[in-house]
């Protein structure tokens, strides 16, 4: 019969999501919470006595099983070089703008690389390294756009929060007006009182 500590480190380590303590207790049929938390921290201690690989880390109400912040660069590596082959440069371009300004919206990527963007979106989506996130409040309610998970996995990364730094701040090139298409998506139009057509960031 396994040990209840090593079902919690089972469920961590199977798990996508955090796991909340209700949802731990639920499953290994525990008195309360209280004995959860005890369970966890036996589990943390012992990580942390043995200097592991993976450590658990305590976010958005729950616990998850991460990485160790100082392996992040071999991490790093080994997703660049998988990832390499299989993105293109457009594709890492768009991408490393969704990560940077997320959620951004379609018009605010095509603003930045001066290029459409919707075959290289779809892409993304179809390897499941960005997701919709929902609709922005303007003119023709554009879908907005995120990374996932798998995302962060494929990079080495905890959180978005873990992107490297860059020097000064992408800038989104303000938008002119939005004419909105059959499908909702809004596409930049020629602003009459900018004095012509707005010059693209870059390629």
């Amino acid at each position: 019969m396994p040990k209840p500590i090593d079902v919690v480190e089972a469920l961590l380590f199977a798990s996508d999501v955090p796991l909340e303590p209700e949802r731990i207790r639920e499953v290994l049929d525990l008195e309360n919470v209280a004995a959860v938390r005890e369970l966890v921290g036996e589990l943390i201690a012992r990580y942390e006595a043995e200097e592991r690989g993976l450590a658990i880390m305590e976010v958005g109400g729950g616990w998850r099983m991460v990485t160790r912040p100082e392996l992040a660069p071999w991490l790093v590596r080994l997703a660049r070089a998988r990832t390499r082959v299989r993105l293109s440069r457009p594709a890492l371009e768009t991408l490393a703008i969704v990560a940077y300004k997320q959620p951004v919206s379609r018009p605010e990527i095509d603003a930045v690389r001066g290029v459409n963007s919707d075959a290289t979106l779809d892409s993304l989506l179809e390897r499941r390294l960005v997701r919709i996130a929902g609709r922005k409040e303007a003119p023709g309610r554009p879908f907005v756009y995120e990374t996932t998970r798998e995302f962060l996995v494929a990079f080495g990364l905890r959180d978005p929060g873990d992107l490297p730094k860059i020097e000064g701040e992408l800038v989104i090139p303000e938008l002119a007006a939005e004419a909105v298409t059959a499908d909702g998506e809004a596409q930049t139009q020629q602003d009459p009182g900018a004095g012509g057509a707005q010059q693209p960031a870059g390629s």
